[in-house]
Order: structure tokens, then sequence, then C-alpha cells
């Protein structure tokens, strides 16, 4: 789970979320080195059903960063790997308003250029709703809107299927899970930390939490121990 690709300095608030671009070329070198493959959503699910087997890990990006396109898209062009961008329907081209509401620094979102040229490097993007809302707090019809509608709209903006969703502050319940899965997506993430194996439930998954203190040692132990499932919240 990575949002954020850029250097941010000390003291500036949310720096967590924002990983540095040498930090993020390292560790998709070492996980290359290693023998395992990045895949997007789409290419990730056979191996979620268990449908395939392999050295493979999934890549997301939540709110569609402009520099997920500037400084992560190179990267993973690079080691041939794929990832999904999970987009905010209603802010295509804007600002992370969520977060500067609350004091915290601006930052450009894609622009749809930006995405249709992700795509066509072989990228996959998904829903985060339309506007970045805590779903759980909404009433069913609201839910609905966010979910079912930004779907819709992401679907005739880009002309192609859009399949996983994710849960904005992993802000969801059954009635919203229930609500993905009506609307025809495939999966939806959450913010619970771990490493999923085969056959989850497609629309509960756990991802591993990239933060800008994510180096080798941490990656691994991230990875390949139960380190995660510790600190799962």
């Amino acid at each position: 789970m990575y949002h954020s690709v850029e250097s941010i300095d000390r003291g500036k608030g949310l720096r967590s979320l924002h990983v540095p671009r040498w930090l993020f070329k390292l560790q998709l070198s070492i996980l290359y080195m290693l023998g395992y493959v990045g895949l997007d959503m789409d290419r990730l699910l056979p191996y979620l059903k268990g449908e395939k087997t392999g050295k493979v890990f999934g890549i997301t990006f939540d709110d569609g960063y402009e520099n997920n396109y500037l400084n992560a898209l190179p990267i993973l062009k690079k080691y041939k790997f794929t990832a999904t961008c999970y987009l905010l329907a209603n802010n295509i081209g804007g600002k992370n308003y969520w977060d500067t509401e609350k004091g915290f620094a601006s930052h450009n979102m894609m622009t749809h250029e930006h995405i249709k040229n992700w795509i066509t490097s072989g990228m996959s993007i998904g829903s985060h709703s339309l506007t970045h809302v805590r779903l759980a707090e909404l009433s069913k019809s609201m839910m609905k809107k966010e979910i079912l509608e930004s779907k819709l709209k992401l679907e005739k903006e880009f002309k192609i299927k859009i399949n996983h969703f994710c849960y904005p502050y992993g802000s969801f319940d059954d009635a919203t899970e229930e609500i993905v899965k009506i609307a025809g997506y495939k999966s939806a993430v959450t913010v619970v930390r771990g490493v999923e194996s085969d056959s989850p439930n497609l629309f509960r998954l756990s991802r591993v939490f990239i933060t800008h203190r994510t180096y080798p040692h941490l990656l691994l132990l991230k990875l390949f121990s139960s380190y995660e499932k510790r600190r799962k919240k």
C-alpha cells in the first residue's frame, strides 16, 4: 500500500505517506532481485483466487497523486511491474483537499492525460469513491452513490472496466462490502495490515503499509514474517 512517491521535509505532517523516489526504487529492486513480480489488481486476482501460483505481490497506490505518474511509473516500467492506482472519480487533476482542509500540505493529483498514459503503460486503475469520505458513516443511499457512481464515472471517462475498489480511510462495514459486491467490483482493499495468500475474502483484502521509513530490513520483515499481523489495526 503506497500513497505518494516523493520526498517530504522533516516535520511536515503525514510524512509517512510519502515514500522517497530512491526508496521506492530500492524496494522494488530488492523484490525483483528475489525473483518476485509486482502486479496490478487485475493480474493479481487469479493468484488471490488460488487459480495461479507464483512469486508475485500486488502494488497499489491510494488517491492518485501526480507523483505516482511522474516518479513511480518509470521505476515500475524499469522492472516490468504493474500497479493499480485507486482514483477519486470527482478529483481528477485536483488536490488532496481531504488533507489540506486539516492544514496539511497541498499536492497535485494525476490529470486525465496522466491517467490515460498510466493505463496505456500497462497499469490499471480502480475506484477510491467519488469524494474520499468515510463510507461506513454514510446513509445507505449516499454509500451507494459513492461506490457505484465512481465506478460508472471512471468507466465512462477512461473507456475501461473498473473492477477494484479501495475503502477511503479503510472505513467499511458489512453494508459497504455488500454494496461493493452488488456494484460489480471484483475486489476491495482495506488498510488492515497483513500479507494475503490464496483464497482470502476478496472484499476485505489486507495490505502491507509502506512508509518513508520502510528500509530494506523492515520491508523484508513486513513481507516474510508475522510483523504486519502484530501491527494489525
